[in-house]
């Protein structure tokens, strides 16, 4: 049950945005039902803060908010193409530009955490570089001379994530109550989702393990790079990191730096994301502009591991063919996928889904990012989903949250990016390697190996007191096993050579 402090953020939650008329913007009153235009004018009488742009309307009534608003901005802020790159730069200072906590504040932060004077540590701790809804950075330089960005949370930012995500689960609640067009979009789980994301990047500790996890993961590719974690630096509201190369993709000035390659910085991101979330099933999902830096000739570097997405063998699985059928535009397979990975109701029909998908995908395939309405897309996304009944997939939120980030940045970085085109490469080496048939044969091995080792349990007899001779049938039974396991080897060992 929602405490009365929920109902009553929530209720102001409402008044601001309503304050801001950033609730029913009057820019809209076109796209408006006759009934909601109406209510729209109605609730505009109490719009005493009408000054600006819709964006910049939206983003003063959220920095207010707390920190689930404020993702919630930055979120919208990679969607130019779907909301408008006006509306979208508006939207943009919420990344990195928010309003810094004194550093003073910081400085006893770090020597409280750490237990130990700074000088003993750093031997300088400047001012700011940038400012988010949790933490701020600052720009440091280790006794050895190394340059250094230390991430402190903001003082009492675990009992305002607390708050915001009572008033976060308590909409949930009444949206799913009240609106039943949305319930099919699992208003509570997808709460449930966010709270326990945002929750664990209030332990620094956590985000320093997942920062030092993907360096390794992106090493393998190239894609990407994440600085190295300076572990003597780091506590449950301190992370040290060595400094970023480059320059931010908040800051205009990253993709007019001379030399820069930005049709394959584009493609770079979109194949560091996939190659993560693919090969290795662990993947950065807080890839706004914010947490990106880019230097010349297209090096992409990666900050804030403050949420990491995991994808379990099944996902991936599905994941990978969903996007091969599109890629060879085989909408009965896709189709298919979604039936075996449950997404869509066995009630339906699987070449009626694949219809459906065909409308969507032949419009787009092909063609670059400044030729595609993607506001219409997920329009018609939305539309055809509902007809199949389809729920949002708690396990996916993640992911689904990051693929539309990553589209969004990438199609900033280049107008021209063509998604299809960058993936393309990333998918089909998944497809080959785990599709094959020397990787069915290879799991096929690993099943059979597993089975052994259950069917072995089964077979020990239960402790006893008194040790009896063993059973004559036993020597049999091993000797059976033993010839199973030796032939799936040898059979194994000769496909995969």
């Amino acid at each position: 049950m929602a405490s009365l402090g929920a109902y009553l953020r929530l209720l102001g939650a409402g008044w601001t945005l309503l304050r801001n008329d950033a609730l029913l913007p009057r820019e809209l009153d076109a796209y408006y039902s006759a009934g909601s235009r109406t209510l729209a004018r109605t609730l505009r009488v109490f719009a005493t803060r009408r000054e600006g742009r819709p964006g910049e309307r939206l983003a003063r009534s959220l920095e207010p908010l707390g920190p689930v608003a404020i993702k919630l901005g930055q979120f919208l802020s990679t969607r130019a193409d779907i909301f408008g790159r006006v509306f979208a730069e508006d939207l943009g200072h919420l990344k990195d530009r928010l309003a810094p906590f004194p550093t003073a504040q910081a400085r006893a932060a770090v020597e409280a955490d750490l237990g130990r004077p700074l000088s003993a540590l750093y031997d300088t701790f400047g001012e700011p570089v940038a400012a988010a809804s949790l933490a701020q950075a600052h720009e440091a330089a280790l006794r050895d001379g190394r340059r250094v960005a230390v991430k402190v949370l903001r003082p009492g930012i675990e009992r305002r994530v607390a708050a915001d995500s009572a008033v976060l689960a308590l909409a949930a609640r009444l949206m799913e109550r009240w609106a039943p067009p949305v319930r099919r979009l699992e208003p509570r789980k997808f709460a449930a989702t966010v709270i326990r994301a945002t929750e664990l990047e209030l332990d620094l500790r956590l985000e320093a393990a997942g920062a030092d996890e993907l360096s390794e993961v992106m090493e393998k590719d190239g894609y990407m790079s994440a600085p190295r974690v300076v572990w003597d630096g780091v506590g449950k509201r301190v992370l040290t990191m060595a400094w970023a190369e480059g320059l931010p993709l908040s800051d205009d000035a990253a993709l007019e730096q001379p030399g820069l390659d930005r049709k394959t910085l584009a493609d770079n991101l979109t194949r560091a994301f996939l190659a993560q979330a693919l090969d290795h099933g662990v993947f950065h999902a807080d890839l706004h502009e914010g947490n990106l830096f880019c230097a010349a000739p297209a090096r992409l570097f990666a900050v804030d591991f403050g949420i990491i997405g995991r994808l379990g063998a099944p996902e991936r699985r599905y994941l990978a063919e969903i996007l091969w059928g599109f890629l060879n535009r085989d909408y009965r397979r896709v189709a298919q996928v979604h039936f075996d990975a449950g997404y869509v109701p066995a009630r339906h029909s699987v070449e009626a889904f694949a219809q459906a998908l065909r409308a969507v995908g032949e419009p787009v395939f092909g063609r670059t990012a400044d030729a595609v309405a993607m506001s219409r897309v997920l329009t018609q996304l939305f539309e055809i989903t509902a007809l199949y009944d389809m729920h949002l997939r708690p396990e996916l939120v993640l992911l689904q949250k990051t693929m539309v980030t990553v589209e969004g940045v990438a199609r900033r970085i280049d107008p021209d990016h063509n998604i299809w085109a960058a993936a393309e490469p990333v998918v089909r080496r998944w497809i080959a390697r785990e599709l094959s048939p020397v990787s069915r044969v290879r799991q096929l091995a690993g099943e059979a190996e597993a089975a052994i080792r259950n069917i072995a349990r089964l077979a020990e007899p239960a402790p006893v007191a008194v040790i009896e001779p063993p059973t004559p049938g036993r020597p049999l039974l091993w000797f059976a096993l033993g010839a199973l396991a030796s032939g799936l080897a040898f059979v194994a060992g000769w496909l995969l050579a």
